[in-house]
């Protein structure tokens, strides 16, 4: 055992697992009891979990294997499918507390760390749901307590756990890239260079290029669809975000309370004679958070995964500065569990829709706006509705259709959610399986079908006279806390295409 090992403190197992419990029990009441519906990135990883590949155009393929496992084992309920988001979430809680522990943190801080895992909001959202972001939050929080381990003197093998770590994690969503290249930067400019004589973090790096290779390959074979969806998504989804909005949308995603912590832990590590060998470590955050705030495009939720590391260093900060005397964290625990109760309605689905919006009101908060994602309510929430209110016209105007015309209709829709949603909710409405122009579904092509008799979902009828010889519009989506982009369509019967659906594909589908 290691000196660095043997100072510390025992593991604070009790407030770990309860901070855990309590994540657990919040997660699935809102999957259960509360629930709104399918989120519409969980429909369209469901129906990706059929056609199971090395890739896809906007993402890598672990979370959609996973998603395949759980449906085995558990089925495609949204309480199956939402488990896993809420264990990971609770792990993240129990990781971030024993991360406090490597860095020297007491019982105390252990605690700290925990709750502020449990009260940070972007965690709130983002277990609410089955994405590959509660896979990827998960992963770096155990990334980083290998890193810790490793500072600390740990065994040398470790830096093969961490490959493994970050393979996986390349696995799940290419962001893991970022992890890699802020802990290079950290490893350059403090003393831990001397790793980089050996050929432990070479091996790491290896292991993990070598479970990200089977992505890359896929997206040379299909001409780098991710590259176009990533391109495309900053331009027409995110649009223009400064660098002062984005460190505010921080301090409104992490926690206002916590924020001041982050920076705590900072100083820990920089300033502090006992949290300067952790400076490696956090250079992570800051590498990534100064990619992120000078991109111009960067969703709020991107730093997210990078936050265990200040949450961490801050709790034992306080610690530290409390000097053993329990009134300053259990005065920040406090606040910090009442700022997230409050704030918890606004992401996650607690209260009903119009609930959700009056309360928001009431508060005086309004979501950010996407370039094509405007709503009332904050997107994460919004996509819960789509399913239900893409599915109620297009089954209307199926229905409508004569008997030998619902034999051989088929369906075209322009939104991976909405496509998802026929596909997985829809069989059970009797709906033939739909085509989608978006993402995957816009690489994977329109199939066999004809176009000859279609019922089309779709924001513009000019566009679709270029590609139907007519089209006449049967049923309006009726939403009002969707996002603008579904309000906007209306549901169309179009008939006889211009040209084979195969000819006029490349310019129907779209990535982004």
């Amino acid at each position: 055992m290691t000196d660095g090992e043997m100072r510390r403190h025992p593991i604070a197992w009790s407030p770990l697992l309860a901070l855990a419990s309590i994540k657990l029990g919040v997660h699935l009441l809102q999957a259960g009891l509360l629930a709104w519906g399918y989120m519409t990135d969980e429909l369209y990883y469901l129906d990706s979990v059929d056609r199971l590949d090395w890739g896809f155009v906007d993402h890598p393929p672990l979370s959609i294997a996973v998603l395949g496992a759980v449906r085995a084992m558990l089925g495609d309920s949204l309480l199956a499918i939402r488990i896993l988001p809420a264990f990971l979430g609770a792990a993240t809680i129990v990781v971030t507390g024993l991360m406090a522990r490597d860095m020297g943190g007491g019982r105390i801080a252990q605690s700290l760390a925990g709750l502020m895992a449990l009260t940070t909001l972007v965690y709130l959202a983002v277990c609410s749901f089955y994405s590959m972001n509660a896979i990827e939050v998960a992963l770096w929080a155990l990334a980083f307590l290998v890193v810790l381990r490793i500072l600390n003197g740990g065994e040398r093998h470790l830096w093969l756990l961490l490959g493994a770590l970050l393979g996986l994690g390349l696995l799940n969503k290419a962001s893991m890239l970022w992890f890699a290249a802020g802990f290079g930067v950290g490893l350059l400019l403090t003393p831990e260079r001397r790793w980089l004589r050996t050929p432990w973090p070479w091996a790491a790096g290896a292991i993990a290029l070598v479970c990200f290779l089977p992505f890359v390959w896929w997206q040379w074979r299909h001409a780098w669809p991710f590259i176009e969806f990533n391109r495309n998504a900053a331009l027409y989804k995110v649009g223009r975000v400064s660098p002062l909005d984005f460190v505010l949308e921080q301090i409104l995603a992490v926690n206002p309370v916590e924020a001041p912590l982050l920076l705590a832990g900072l100083v820990f590590c920089f300033a502090s004679s006992d949290g300067r060998r952790y400076r490696a470590a956090a250079w992570i955050f800051i590498a990534v958070f100064l990619l992120l705030v000078f991109s111009g495009s960067a969703r709020p939720h991107y730093l997210a995964p990078a936050f265990p590391i200040v949450l961490a260093a801050g709790a034992v900060a306080v610690e530290r500065f409390a000097g053993g005397g329990a009134w300053l964290p259990r005065a920040l625990a406090i606040t910090l569990v009442i700022v997230a109760i409050i704030a918890a309605p606004l992401t996650m689905a607690l209260l009903p829709p119009a609930a959700t919006v009056a309360y928001q009101n009431v508060l005086g908060v309004r979501p950010r706006e996407e370039l094509e994602r405007s709503g009332a309510l904050a997107i994460n929430l919004a996509l819960l509705l789509h399913a239900e209110a893409v599915l109620k016209p297009i089954t209307a105007v199926y229905d409508s259709l004569a008997p030998e015309e619902r034999s051989r209709v088929e369906i075209l829709t322009s939104y991976f959610g909405e496509t998802g949603a026929v596909n997985v909710l829809g069989r059970k409405r009797g709906l033939p399986p739909s085509i989608g122009r978006h993402n995957q579904y816009g690489l994977w092509g329109p199939g066999n079908a004809t176009g000859d008799l279609m019922i089309v979902v779709h924001d513009s009828e000019a566009q679709l006279r270029e590609w139907f010889t007519s089209c006449e519009r049967r049923a309006e989506i009726d939403c009002p806390y969707c996002m603008e982009l579904l309000q906007s369509q209306a549901v169309y019967v179009c008939r006889h295409p211009l040209k084979p659906l195969s000819e006029l594909w490349p310019q129907m589908k779209f990535y982004r």
